[in-house]
């Protein structure tokens, strides 16, 4: 009979308890919301800028150099001629094969004239206008050799390194140097796939650069299109602000975005 009482006894103080906490959690203003919601979870991801307009020029033809009139580190506009080679010899080509071109438009104007008076047949006519379209090819063939005589900068940059140096004889295909342009930089970084269900374009996180130490707001433009299967990891593109100076291409950091829960 005691023992019956006693577990009464003890639901009875349960039931009170329960009572007490769901007053107090009525009551209290600090407990209407629960603590997570809005909150924000933060993750790090590790990046490094790049170029959109950078690249590695190589020589055209076989030649000799005789100016490089940039160094390493050195500025350019668009236009700029960067490599000059020797083509003493490829504008003698050129020069013989416009004079063969100029002989052969007159055999043809004369050819014209005597077909005229009945005195050659359409056979040399027609030969005639096939010397002069060969002769005028051949030409245009030294006319592209003259114009790669000289590498002119494709866009306003800067001289990242020479591969080669003034006087120096180089083959056809060999990298001449390599220059980038450090106004067209973009944030790249490889991040965790899951993420990709919070992800998307427009959205804004915070990078900081390691040489710098300057926090940047970033812009995510772009997303991969395709996941790594090894790393399982997707690549981001962001913007960065056009007020930023003292950017490199090649400085790396730490991108921080902001989850929300």
């Amino acid at each position: 009979m005691q023992r019956t009482i006693g577990r009464a006894g003890a639901a009875v103080l349960l039931l009170c308890a329960n009572c007490i906490q769901a007053a107090a959690l009525e009551t209290d203003p600090l407990l209407d919301e629960p603590a997570n919601l809005g909150s924000m979870a933060e993750r790090k991801a590790r990046g490094v800028l790049r170029a959109r307009d950078q690249a590695v020029l190589s020589s055209e033809l076989a030649g000799r150099i005789i100016e490089m009139p940039f160094s390493d580190g050195q500025d350019f506009s668009k236009g700029d001629v960067l490599v000059r080679f020797d083509c003493s010899a490829y504008q003698a080509q050129l020069n013989a094969a416009q004079a063969s071109a100029r002989a052969a438009r007159e055999e043809l104007s004369h050819n014209k004239q005597l077909a005229a008076l009945n005195s050659v047949g359409r056979f040399e006519v027609a030969l005639a206008e096939a010397r002069q379209a060969q002769a005028q090819a051949e030409a245009q063939v030294y006319q592209v050799q003259v114009k790669h005589c000289s590498v002119v900068a494709p866009f306003n940059g800067r001289v990242v390194q020479r591969q080669v140096q003034p006087h120096e004889s180089v083959a056809s295909g060999t990298p001449l140097l390599e220059i980038v342009d450090n106004r067209t930089l973009e944030l790249q970084l490889l991040v965790p796939s899951s993420w990709l269900a919070w992800l998307k374009p427009g959205q804004r996180f915070e990078f900081v650069p390691d040489e710098t130490g300057q926090p940047l707001q970033v812009e995510l433009k772009r997303l991969g299109a395709r996941i790594d299967e090894g790393s399982q990891t997707l690549l981001l593109i962001g913007a960065l602000p056009q007020d930023a100076p003292g950017l490199l291409a090649g400085m790396s950091g730490s991108a921080r975005f902001l989850e929300a829960q």
